[in-house]
């Protein structure tokens, strides 16, 4: 029974804000204004000093700046860039306006730095009633030497990821964050407005839904080709890879090692510098083609349109990714072919299964259960496979002179022209918001509803 007490005498007080606010002291609810001041109260001068420092320079921030910022935020700006001519220097000058591009990433970052000020809020007041209980309670408060020594120890957590965390916040969620915020506005060469724009709402979404303008029609074809040739080139890969681990890993294969060079020498050699010397060869005055020529294959003036028709260039990428990717789907399923237990195989022979059988009982379905988050990740890595369709074939045939995307441009290459090129900042946000939903809700559906995922452990 004492030890009972005991143990419940030890369980952990919940230090949150509405425990400070409800069971705190005088000095801890005044740590809800004036950060740092329960910490002071309770010999943890430095600490409380710290957080204090933080309020007064966010406060500073806020009155020079922030408030500025927030307040230009629902309009992005009004006042355009003036030319006014100087009678004294007879030269024209311009006045400085409002540039709606530094308004909304100023406007970000400062919700931003609010957010982070709102956290170390409440960890200043939970600090606060965390120091004032322990004092209350008689028990050691520890000094700011002593907080340094546990991040160290109990909260090495905090050290190991309070800079990864900054890094990424600063350099990967304030950009995806304001990239968002441009889709809702009209930024683009349209109109002009690339120095003062405003709030559209969903009108960009809207334009690129609709299937009866060309820039509907356009979406609608990329977005098309760029799930079929994803899924051309995750499954091509996947099963000539497939087929080649399976031949080189046969009892009877001799030199294993020396096909798997063979096959994998070509990951030695950078992937754009390869696909730069597949475009040259493949032109229509290129070796292929010449070559061609040479053997009397093709007329002496014609060529192979590799790049120059629409389904020769979709083909054409589609098998080059082959060539330039199954030796790492080589490499991936050989360690699945080589881990595989072979008692499965020895039980199954002498239950009288024949070849077929063993591979569709069991080689297949222990190497899908193995790589279905593989497949998944290769999937959406081949919809942002930027490299082999830009560098390849740029995108092209043009069909449509009024189109911004040509054949083989997927979403990912006509977001680039778009913003790049055309500077439609706008639509390109759009898109990439588009992509990203695509992704992330196809990958998730996908791999919830896989053996990997439902039977964890099954093999």
């Amino acid at each position: 029974m004492g030890l009972f007490k005991k143990k419940i005498n030890e369980f952990p007080t919940p230090y949150t804000v509405s425990a400070a606010a409800k069971n705190g002291a005088v000095e801890t609810r005044l740590s809800m204004l004036v950060m740092g001041l329960g910490n002071i109260a309770h010999k943890q001068v430095v600490k409380g000093l710290l957080f204090l420092a933080a309020e007064i320079a966010w406060l500073v921030f806020m009155v020079t700046n922030g408030f500025h910022c927030l307040a230009m935020l629902p309009s992005l700006g009004s006042v355009e860039q003036e030319e006014v001519w100087n009678e004294a220097l007879q030269i024209y000058e311009y006045t400085q306006g409002d540039n709606s591009v530094l308004i909304l990433l100023y406007g970000v970052a400062t919700i931003m730095v609010t957010l982070l000020m709102v956290y170390l809020w409440r960890e200043a007041v939970k600090s606060a009633y965390y120091v004032e209980c322990m004092d209350k309670a008689g028990k050691h408060v520890n000094t700011f030497t002593e907080d340094l020594k546990t991040l160290l120890h109990d909260n090495i957590h905090r050290l190991l990821m309070t800079p990864s965390l900054t890094f990424i916040f600063g350099l990967t969620v304030l950009p995806l964050i304001f990239m968002i915020c441009m889709a809702f506005t009209n930024y683009s060469k349209i109109g002009n407005h690339l120095v003062l724009f405003d709030w559209v709402g969903l009108d960009n979404f809207k334009a690129l839904f609709d299937s009866s303008s060309i820039l509907g029609s356009t979406f609608w074809s990329v977005l098309i080709w760029t799930l079929v040739w994803a899924f051309f080139a995750t499954f091509t890969n996947y099963i000539f890879g497939m087929i080649l681990a399976l031949v080189i890993n046969r009892k009877d294969t001799r030199a294993k090692g020396f096909w798997r060079f063979c096959f994998v020498l070509s990951c030695a050699v950078p992937s754009f510098v390869s696909l730069l010397i597949m475009r040259t060869m493949l032109q229509p005055n290129g070796a292929v083609n010449v070559l061609l020529r040479n053997l009397e294959l093709i007329g002496v003036d014609s060529s192979l349109p590799f790049f120059t028709d629409p389904m020769w260039a979709r083909v054409t990428v589609i098998v080059i990714n082959i060539w330039v990717g199954v030796p790492y789907t080589l490499l991936q399923l050989t360690g699945v072919l080589q881990n595989i237990p072979e008692e499965l195989y020895e039980a199954a022979r002498v239950d009288g299964a024949n070849v077929l059988q063993i591979f569709t009982k069991i080689t297949l379905p222990y190497m899908l259960y193995i790589t279905t988050p593989y497949l998944i990740a290769t999937f959406t890595g081949n919809v942002n496979n930027f490299n082999i369709i830009y560098l390849l074939s740029g995108g092209d045939p043009v069909t449509n002179l009024a189109s911004t995307a040509g054949s083989t441009d997927l979403l990912v290459t006509w977001l680039y022209k778009l913003t790049i090129d055309k500077q439609y900042y706008n639509i390109g946000a759009v898109i990439g918001i588009l992509t990203f939903i695509i992704l992330a809700v196809g990958a998730l559906l996908t791999y919830r509803n896989s053996k990997s995922y439902k039977e964890e452990g099954g093999f």
